[in-house]
Order: structure tokens, then sequence, then C-alpha cells
């Protein structure tokens, strides 16, 4: 396979070949996950009006409500991979209401049997029938996921760990042994970016590639940020001034707004390690655990629970079976102790059970380029700066990729 590409505004290329047997072997070992097909995609706005359909569907809300004649029926809202909300009602025919409000407040997948309606222009859903979907399901078949190729994402990210050194190698390797079958399938975030399934692999590839360019492509890294931050410049001035061409002013839309400063900080926090060198080693591996925690902290319909075995095998997880998943939201667990700390106990837990033998620094370092990647304390950071040079370099490229997502026309 052959990747040949650029990333951020065109400025940072990337080039992957990698021949058919390690192509093969990486698959083989870590399968992309099965995309639902042409039939499996379902969007409302392109189902001709009439149309009967039978889909399975994801329970955002519901309400009882009433006609101007005093008639019961149920109002919901269901939503699916197309990100197009999908509003439907029920009507109290032989009951409906009083037997379907039960199961609406017990399951949140359903197969649902429906005709489609246009009001105005506004499609929806009258429902026939409702059934909860116990079997498991494909998660890509009930939310939005990432539409570029996540085979190609795979083989880039582990064209990347194949060149680290050990035990770096044998630390990374280890983690994608045992999360991979959840982490090439979940999101980054909730909300500001990466929200979608596949969006946490791509988030992690997405800093990689800032990595090596600041570590591989440039003389030095502090010619590669300097460099970073101009493109950022040049990008913000040239979105300011298309909003005042077009007459269309809305600072809230400016993706780069209030960066520049931040980022000019980082740099000069970066100037004091002038004299180190910084590994890239420990960079890349810090990356693939920076954000390895929202296993834990994030819950979605089609999540596996695995990760809070691993951390704590003795503890009694009864609750978790009896989860009423949905759409992306923060793990009602999770969110008590938050990614970045769990990164840091999924990174010791990896070392620990795997018996890999590495330097107290070293693992000092990987530790604090997760607890700081976020920048600063109020932006979640569990340090008050980066202490390292490759604290800097790992927040910078997260902070930018961040950022750059929203962004990109295909995500």
């Amino acid at each position: 396979m052959s990747i040949n590409k650029d990333y951020f505004y065109h400025y940072i290329p990337v080039t992957i070949d990698v021949d058919d047997s390690f192509q093969g072997k990486i698959l083989k070992e870590f399968p992309a996950p099965v995309l639902p097909n042409g039939e499996e995609n379902f969007n409302i706005q392109e189902i001709e009006k009439g149309t009967v359909v039978k889909i399975p569907l994801l329970l955002n809300e519901f309400t009882v409500e009433k006609t101007k004649t005093d008639k019961q029926y149920l109002k919901i809202k269901f939503s699916n991979n197309s990100g197009v909300p999908i509003n439907a009602k029920m009507w109290d025919n032989q009951d409906s209401v009083n037997l379907v409000t039960p199961l609406l407040e017990e399951y949140s997948i359903f197969t649902v049997e429906g005709k489609v309606e246009d009001y105005r222009g506004h499609k929806s859903l009258t429902i026939y029938k409702l059934q909860p979907l116990e079997d498991s399901v494909n998660p890509f078949q009930l939310l939005p996921y990432t539409k570029q190729s996540i085979e190609e994402l795979t083989i880039e990210l582990f064209t990347y760990l194949d060149e680290l050194a050990s035990p770096f190698k044998e630390i990374a390797y280890a983690a994608m042994r045992k999360f991979w079958n959840q982490f090439s399938i979940r999101p980054a975030a909730k909300g500001y970016h990466h929200n979608y399934l596949g969006g946490l692999l791509k988030h992690t590839v997405g800093l990689m590639r800032f990595a090596r360019y600041i570590l591989k492509h440039e003389e030095n890294h502090y010619q590669a940020t300097l460099k970073l931050i101009n493109v950022v410049e040049k990008i913000h001035k040239r979105d300011i001034w298309d909003q005042l061409k077009n007459d269309s002013i809305n600072s809230q839309q400016l993706v780069w707004k209030e960066t520049i400063d931040h980022l000019y900080n980082m740099l000069y926090g970066m100037m004091q390690h002038k004299d180190a060198s910084p590994s890239y080693d420990i960079v890349m591996t810090s990356i693939l655990y920076h954000d390895l925690g929202k296993l834990l902290e994030y819950d979605h319909a089609g999540k596996k629970y695995d990760e809070f075995k691993f951390l704590y095998p003795t503890s009694d997880d009864t609750s978790l079976k009896h989860r009423k998943q949905t759409g992306i939201i923060m793990d009602a667990l999770g969110v008590m102790i938050g990614h970045i700390p769990y990164g840091v106990l999924l990174l010791s837990k990896v070392i620990e059970s795997e018996s890999i033998t590495i330097t107290l620094e070293d693992i000092h370092q990987i530790s604090h380029c997760i607890l700081c990647h976020h920048g600063l304390p109020e932006w979640g950071a569990c340090i008050r700066n980066p202490q390292t040079i490759e604290g800097f370099i790992v927040h910078i490229a997260d902070f930018l990729d961040s950022r750059y997502e929203n962004t990109e026309s295909i995500k």
C-alpha cells in the first residue's frame, strides 16, 4: 500500500509505502471495523414520501403528547449514522402508547417500522411498530462515523509504531492488542472535535503526523514549530478577510481565534529546553496513550466495557450490564476520573501486565506528556505547564490537530 497525501492545509507531507506482507499482517491482527453497506445507510431526507421502511434506529428522547381532540400519542426523536435527526410519531392505536412507553424507558435501540411523511419539506416517520433490538448491532449503523479510510489510518498508525525502539514498541503494540477492537471505533469527543466513530484513531494519527513533521521533516523542532504557527497565522488572516469580503462577520466561526498567543507562549516554554534533544520514541508513545483514557471517559451505543475490567479486575461491574446506551455521552463513571488520569493508569497497567522493562525516567516522561497534553490546568491538564520538550511537542500537536479537524471538508 502506498499513501501519498498531505495534511494541515497541504503543509505536512504524509508518505507511507508498505509491502503487501506488512499490510496483510497488520490488517489480519488489527482488522478495520465493518462499515455499513449502502442499504444500511438511511438518510430520511433522501427517502421518498410514502415509502415504508424497517430500520434500526437509536432512541434520543420521547414524550407523550395530546392531540387537539385530547387523544394521546408518542412524539419520538431517533438518530442513526446519517447524523440527521429523525422525528417520528406513533398514534395510540390499540393502546400503543401505554404498551410502548415502558419499552422506550428501558431500551435505546429499536427496529422501527413505519412510513415516511413529508410536511412542507420536513421529513418524518409515522411508526407502525417498535421492537427493542437486544442483539448486538454494528454501532456504525447507529452513529456518524469518519468518511476517511479506516484501513489506511490503521496501516499508517502501525507504520509509525513499527519504527519505535524497544521498549516503546512493545508498550505501544501491547495497548493495541488489548484495546484495538474498541480503539478503532471510538470517538475522540462528545461534541468539539472528532466526535464520531473512528475519531479517536483519526485524531491519534493526526497528532503523529504533526509530531513527525516537527521531529523528522525540518532541521530542528523550533524551526518546525515556528513554521506551523506561521501557517495558523496565515489561515486566520485569510478567514478574517473572507468574512469581511462576504459581509458574514461572526468571530465565533473563526477556528483559530485566540490561538496565536497561546502557541507563542508554548514556544516560549519550549525555548527553556533549548539544550534538550526530544525523544521521538517518547513523543510517539505518549501520543498513542494521550487519549487512550477516552475508552473509559465516553459511552455510546455499541461500546464494550473491557477497559474497566482491565484496570479494576476485582471490581463488581454488574451495573455496566444494565446500562441504557444512547448516542455519544460522558460515561457516568469515566467522567469522575477523566481520560487524562486514565491514560496514565492504562500505561502503568499495560507495562505491569506485560512485564515490560522500562527505566523509571522514561515512564515518568511518558506519564508527564499524557498529564500535560491539554497544556493548561483550566483546559484540563493535570500539570501547571509542560516541563519537558516532549510535553510541549505533544501538547502543540494536540492543540493544532483538535482545531484543524474542524476545518476539514472530509472528516
